[in-house]
């Protein structure tokens, strides 16, 4: 597991990533800071351009602090809230060690991503 630290808001949060080839690729592109929109009220979520490598993308469902990788759009996400849907083509690339509730009083916010030491 890989540490990253997630700051937005004065929070700073704490998440290990995984070994995977998405997380991987992820971690290599930080340190970076990406506007997440707040979407269905469940999860932040920012679109890459680009595809990242995802051959264990499966369809499955996600626990609160989950961060993962969903593939059709190319998108890393945060999960802060459980609706208890099934998602498609989701790869977990990670889990947040903090509580995430204040996610639901933000909105679209600019979030840091860089590597714990």
């Amino acid at each position: 597991m890989t540490k990253v630290r997630i700051s937005l808001n004065d929070q700073d949060l704490i998440a290990d990533f995984n070994d995977s080839d998405t997380a991987k690729d992820l971690l290599n592109k930080l340190p970076m800071a990406v506007k997440m929109r707040n979407l269905y009220s469940r999860e932040m979520t920012y679109r890459f351009k680009e595809a990242l490598p995802a051959k264990k993308a499966t369809t499955s469902g996600y626990e609160v602090g989950d961060i993962g990788y969903w593939k059709p759009l190319h998108s890393l996400v945060i999960f802060y809230k459980q609706t208890g849907e099934i998602i498609d083509q989701l790869q977990i690339v990670g889990h947040l060690e903090n509580e995430v509730s204040f996610f639901n009083s933000i909105g679209d916010s600019i979030i840091d991503f860089k590597l714990e030491n």
